[in-house]
């Protein structure tokens, strides 16, 4: 659960570092969650393959979430809406709104995620085993 540091603290991460979660065609780093931010909020980076499909539509009861595209086109799916998201665009997600992300393209997305609050990355071991036993 974090690597000691606290809210207090500078974290630093160089690329590629933090708690990363293979799930299949996509992975999951975690750079910063409850134990750093006293559950304020989590941040990570999502990677997809070409032509990989999201976690699937869903929504959360009391979080929103922030998608920054950091590389590539992720195509969004934002309440009834699928948008094609570039490098660069943001996306804000309310609590209780249907969302999903996918890569339909050729070239690799990258996608920041910010879950506020924080908490989401507890159920990250399990969802890392399913893909595992599924993927």
């Amino acid at each position: 659960m974090g690597n000691g540091k606290t809210v207090a603290d500078v974290l630093f991460l160089r690329p590629g570092e933090g708690r990363a979660y293979p799930l299949g065609r996509m992975n999951a780093v975690f750079k910063a969650d409850h134990g750093e931010t006293e559950n304020a909020y989590s941040v990570s980076e999502w990677w997809l393959e070409p032509h990989t499909t999201g976690p699937g539509a869903h929504s959360h009861a009391g979080n929103i979430e922030l998608f920054y595209v950091l590389a590539g086109v992720a195509s969004i799916l934002a309440g009834e809406a699928w948008l094609e998201a570039p490098a660069g665009s943001f996306v804000r997600i309310p609590a209780n709104v249907m969302h999903d992300f996918q890569n339909r393209t050729d070239e690799r997305v990258g996608l920041l995620n910010v879950f506020l609050p924080g908490g989401f990355e507890e159920n990250m071991p399990a969802i890392a085993a399913w893909f595992a036993g599924n993927a």
